[in-house]
C-alpha cells in the first residue's frame, strides 16, 4: 500500500482537468476513485484501498441511521476516475461543486488517501488545527495515541 504525504497545489484547467502532484502519480496508476470526503473536501483513493473502505462502509448496519448516512453520503458519491497519459484528473461536476474546487486546489497526503481542497479552505482550516495542534496532542497522549 503507498503511503502518502504532503501538500501541492494545482491549478485547474480550462476544460476542468486537474494534474495530480508528480509524487502521487506512480502509486496512483491509471484509475482512481473520488468522492465525497469530510470537511468539504474531496478523497482519493486507490482502487485497492477503496475496496477495503467501499467492503466497510457495505457492512455497516441498516437499522443504525448515522451509519445508513455515511455508507449512503461515501458510497454514491463514489466515481472511478481515468487518470491521462499525462497524469490529469476530470473531476465530475456534483463533487467539484461539493468541495467548491476552482481555479486553485490543494492536494493533501493523508495516508492511504489523498485530499483535494479548494485552496482558499485548505489555508482557513490549515491555520485553525495549527493553533490546536497542542490541545489535540494533548489529547491524543492522554488516551495512548501518541
Amino acid at each position: 500500500m503507498a503511503i502518502f504525504i504532503g501538500e501541492y497545489t494545482h491549478t485547474v484547467d480550462d476544460k476542468k482537468r486537474i494534474s495530480l502532484p508528480g509524487r502521487f502519480k506512480k502509486d496512483l496508476g491509471k484509475k482512481i476513485v473520488v468522492t465525497r470526503g469530510f470537511d468539504a473536501c474531496l478523497f482519493v483513493f486507490t482502487p485497492s484501498v477503496w475496496g477495503d473502505m467501499a467492503e466497510k462502509l457495505g457492512s455497516l448496519l441498516m437499522g443504525s441511521k448515522d451509519q445508513r448516512d455515511i455508507a449512503r453520503f461515501m458510497l454514491s458519491g463514489a466515481v472511478e476516475v481515468e487518470v491521462d497519459s499525462i497524469g490529469r484528473i476530470l473531476v465530475p461536476d456534483f463533487l467539484r461543486d461539493y468541495a467548491n474546487l476552482k481555479s486553485k486546489v490543494v492536494f493533501a497526503g493523508v495516508y492511504n488517501r489523498i485530499e483535494i481542497w479548494n485552496d482558499k479552505e485548505w489555508s482557513d482550516y490549515s491555520k485553525r488545527i495549527e493553533k490546536q495542534a497542542d490541545n489535540v496532542a494533548e489529547k491524543l497522549g492522554e488516551i495512548g495515541a501518541l
